[in-house]
């Protein structure tokens, strides 16, 4: 089949380890179910990957992807789950210490077809296109967790995205507005911040620009740059979901007294649970979402979409088409 794998890691070149090409078929196995995969999309995860973060280098060479959506063994069309928990492990598996994703410890979803637990597939909407399925696995996943399971913020309030721009903030920003969250953002780029604009935020500053009012929630995937702004942006008793930190983890000042003294609340979040992705499907399909995509290309041109996001030239998501 063909897949896009790692096959060596290079903190400074990840693309030196890509290798877009044939690898073996998967074979199925009891419990375990082969997807032939539609379409399959890019997350910053993948050139993590690639630059030898997560990814175990005895693990090589290993198929790329978390995203993807196809049809499985029995002809249903499903949505992939990606994240796995460990044998015997009993509910929210994101809490499971040794869960993995796809493509850390098993072969991942930028392929013709994917190996996967019986138990992580949903079933995607009838109406839904393959584009807008393979989006929701891991990005726009997160961001579900994050708004509505983790933030404790009730539609009306005011939620602050960090950085515009990435899967995770286009997916917060088109979710929390079509629950009537007021959403704003915040960017570096004055074209990226008009984008957000126009997918549903209500207002959209300068990368550490001061806000007009106080938030009730801050979503934080940025990391050191943003850390002390999202706290001096929240009202006492506000929230800050963590769930990245794509500039570093260790911020210049923790801002430990403004947390104690505001009693905020500083809530991790990572992925989400097989239920709460079939519950995105269900909202996504209700709302008529469509999820920004910036760009769609065949999974043999995987290498072009690499190179955008090492870049940092993406505004939504990247998809490939397979088959």
């Amino acid at each position: 089949m063909l897949a896009a794998y790692a096959v060596s890691q290079s903190s400074s070149d990840p693309l030196s380890g890509l290798v877009v090409g044939e690898r073996p078929d998967p074979e199925a196995r009891p419990g375990w179910t082969v997807v032939d995969l539609r379409a399959a999309a890019l997350n910053h995860h993948d050139v993590w990957s690639l630059r030898g973060v997560g990814l175990a280098a005895d693990r090589l060479p290993m198929v790329l992807g978390c995203d993807g959506a196809g049809v499985d063994a029995d002809g249903n069309e499903v949505i992939v789950h990606a994240v796995v928990p460990s044998d015997g492990w009993r509910g929210d598996e994101t809490l499971d210490p040794r869960r993995t994703l796809l493509s850390e410890l098993h072969d991942g979803t930028l392929a013709e077809k994917v190996l996967v637990p019986a138990g992580n597939v949903v079933p995607k909407p009838e109406s839904m296109s393959w584009e807008t399925a393979t989006c929701l696995s891991t990005a726009w996943l997160t961001a579900y967790r994050m708004l509505f399971t983790n933030s404790g913020v009730q539609p009306g309030g005011t939620v602050l995205v960090q950085g515009a721009g990435g899967g995770v903030a286009t997916a917060l920003i088109q979710l929390g507005s079509a629950a009537g969250y007021r959403m704003w953002a915040t960017s570096r780029d004055e074209a990226r911040g008009q984008r957000a604009l126009e997918i549903g935020a209500d207002r959209v500053f300068a990368s550490g620009e001061r806000l007009p009012d106080r938030v009730d929630a801050v979503m934080e995937t940025v990391g050191a740059a943003t850390w002390s702004h999202s706290v001096n942006s929240l009202r006492p008793g506000g929230t800050i979901v963590i769930s990245g930190a794509t500039s570093g983890d260790a911020p210049a000042k923790a801002e430990l007294t403004k947390i104690f003294f505001k009693q905020l609340r500083v809530v991790g979040s990572t992925m989400g649970t097989r239920e709460e992705l079939a519950q995105l499907a269900r909202l996504v399909e209700q709302r008529r979402i469509e999820p920004v995509v910036d760009s769609v290309m065949p999974l043999t041109d995987a290498r072009d979409g690499f190179a955008r996001m090492v870049d940092g030239d993406v505004f939504g998501k990247v998809v490939f088409t397979v088959g």
